[in-house]
């Protein structure tokens, strides 16, 4: 019998109060995101994280599981808090979705300067417009049409003209005698294709969107395709995050389920239009005028975006269901660009080594090096490539989204207030986005924090809280080491302290779950220079790329073993690459031939299933001792 369920939501929503009928053991999460009511799920509702928590307002509350336990502590299960994904209730109740961080004004890595002065690139976009005049058919026994005769003052068959342009045709042809513009695309080794027919003379206005999708992050740049300089972008976090912060957490989501499918594809092209508007908003650009959007993400990004079930990406052997290049009509997408646009989506490599990695391979040019690097882009699909000229490798090194802040206790998005900086001497000392009050820890705070607690030997190498050796600490730091229950904790700040409203404090658990993200990246590298035969000695330069990647602190990633040991001086941050790589396939149709052919060589190395991956990964979850 079904459950009578009362959820309150933000009294700013529409629709504060939602009372629905809950089917038989159903959670509150699956029954409110059946119900299309938003509670965020970042661990995919496995009971690994905060997020979805709700507040029992009305009714009997439910004893708590050992998942409310761990991760919400004492204090909140007294306060009547579960967590929604792993309660069941068996009466009507009542329950308020708790407020997340006040999270603003997200830290998000932009696009980067863009493909101009990077040299070598040969611009090339295969958009082309020219003014045309056509003559129309005049006599009645002229068994003609104004396609045949378009065609053949352009030079094409009408098979290269598609129903968005037939649409407009008669129109723009008789609108202006004079002529009319006419967009084409000739991609590289293939024929050319009509995109557009405008009235009068509009052969300046070519313009391309560059789009890069992370599992937390999406980024668009509006590009001049004649010079390629940047006119616009804009980034947001990825919508899709609210049915898990992670990609296996959203696979299992959509697994085998084409309504949720439908949910994470939908989110996604919604996002990318208002992307555009406000894209053609700041820059003035008319949308009709962008005719090329080459689009990069990981390979279940990929699947999608193109409403393509991810399913069997989740199951071994992994398989994607496609890995080609693929071109495609805007119109088909429901991209709001002109409708003939063309779509470019990059090759992909493996189930988990997507488009996004090569993307990184061709913006850093790692392909053609005569020395060996490597290339880490961090975050929570995280992607190492290895190699040079002579030959490529690649892996996936999946950091979750723990380096997000997600799964621990006071862990939060870099936005504003979250703690980005931290040092430890006598105590501990922050810094904050923005300069603005404590909210809670983020990505590049929390490496800094590990790193300056192992230097002052609050934890030791294996990641333990050494509370029993707290009285060896200077007094100030020695008062913030401490043991509550079973639980050791530090205490990063106090109410007040640097304008925290509330306690922030690192548990055990989450030194923990540094230790499996940070373990996932190193094994990762580690893994290829084995699989490649690369000592760190033969490492030229090692490459820091993507928005985590490019705000850690390479001093405190070195000291917790995030990165190799190489000299500081051989490490770089080289921005978005994933976004740039995109760029230059926007702007250049040689470059998006080359992305076929690099991908064609990188080899993908499947970590799990390699013997000596075991070994390595749990060596890489240490912190380096000291020398």
């Amino acid at each position: 019998m079904a459950v009578p369920l009362t959820i309150l939501t933000d009294p700013r929503d529409p629709a504060p109060r939602r009372t629905l009928a809950l089917p038989p053991a159903t959670s509150i999460l699956k029954g409110a995101h059946a119900a299309s009511i938003e509670i965020t799920a970042t661990c995919g509702g496995r009971g690994r994280c905060t997020s979805c928590r709700v507040k029992f307002v009305a009714g009997t509350v439910p004893p708590p599981t050992i998942m409310d336990e761990i991760q919400l502590g004492d204090d909140q299960v007294r306060e009547g808090y579960r967590l929604s994904c792993q309660c069941v209730p068996g009466e009507a109740v009542t329950v308020q979705i708790a407020p997340p961080l006040e999270e603003r004004a997200f830290q998000i890595l932009g696009a980067g300067p863009g493909v101009v002065g990077m040299g070598n690139v040969t611009l090339d976009s295969g958009i082309r417009k020219q003014v045309v005049k056509v003559g129309l058919p005049r006599e009645e026994h002229h068994q003609t049409s104004d396609l045949e005769q378009f065609a053949a003052a352009l030079g094409v068959t009408p098979a290269d003209v598609g129903l968005a342009v037939l649409q407009g045709l008669p129109g723009a042809l008789r609108d202006d005698p004079a002529g009319v513009t006419v967009t084409t695309f000739a991609a590289a080794g293939g024929g050319e294709r009509v995109l557009a027919v405008e009235r009068g003379d509009t052969a300046s206005m070519k313009f391309g969107l560059a789009v890069d999708i992370g599992t937390t992050s999406v980024v668009s740049v509006l590009i001049e395709l004649e010079s390629g300089e940047q006119l616009a972008s804009v980034s947001s976090l990825n919508p899709q995050a609210v049915f898990g912060g992670d990609l296996m957490s959203r696979i299992a989501f959509a697994q085998f389920n084409p309504d949720n499918l439908k949910k994470l594809h939908t989110r996604i092209v919604g996002l990318l239009n208002q992307h555009i508007a406000e894209i053609c908003r700041q820059s003035g650009v008319l949308a009709k005028w962008i005719y090329k959007v080459v689009v990069v993400g990981n390979t279940c990004m990929h699947h999608l975006l193109l409403g393509i079930d991810p399913s069997h990406v989740g199951l071994a052997p992994y398989a994607p269901v496609m890995r080609h290049a693929l071109v495609l009509p805007a119109r088909e997408l429901f991209l709001k660009v002109a409708p003939e646009a063309r779509v470019c989506l990059l090759p992909l490599v493996a189930g988990f080594v997507g488009a996004d990695a090569v993307a990184v391979a061709l913006a850093t040019r790692i392909y053609e090096s005569a020395e060996v690097r490597i290339a880490v882009d961090i975050g929570t699909n995280g992607e190492v490539l290895l190699g040079s000229r002579d030959r490529l490798w690649a892996c996936s090194a999946p950091a979750g989204p723990a380096l997000e802040g997600a799964q621990i206790r006071h862990g939060m998005r870099a936005a504003l207030g979250a703690i980005d900086r931290v040092t430890v001497d006598d105590d501990v000392h922050v810094h904050t986005i923005g300069e603005a009050d404590a909210l809670g820890l983020c990505g590049s705070g929390l490496i800094d924090l590990l790193a300056g607690l192992l230097d002052a030997s609050v934890i030791d190498w294996t990641g333990l809280i050494q509370v029993e050796g707290r009285a060896a600490l200077p007094p100030k730091l020695s008062e913030r080491v401490v043991m509550r229950g079973e639980e050791r904790q530090v205490i990063i700040l106090r109410p007040g302290e640097a304008g925290a409203r509330a306690e922030i404090v690192l548990t055990q658990d989450d030194v923990r779950q540094v230790q499996l993200a940070k373990g996932a990246i190193a094994s990762g590298v580690l893994m290829l220079q084995h699989v490649a035969g690369v000592p760190d000695a033969r490492v030229a330069e090692l490459m820091l790329a993507g928005g985590f990647g490019n705000y850690v602190s390479i001093a405190s990633a070195l000291r917790i073993g995030l990165i190799p040991p190489l000299p500081a001086e051989r490490i770089r941050y080289v921005g978005n690459a994933a976004a740039l790589g995109a760029q230059l396939c926007l702007v250049s149709e040689t470059e998006r031939q080359r992305a076929e052919r690099v991908a064609a060589r990188i080899e993908h190395v499947s970590l799990a299933a390699h013997p000596d991956f075991e070994r390595i990964f749990v060596d890489a979850m240490n912190f380096p001792q000291p020398t």
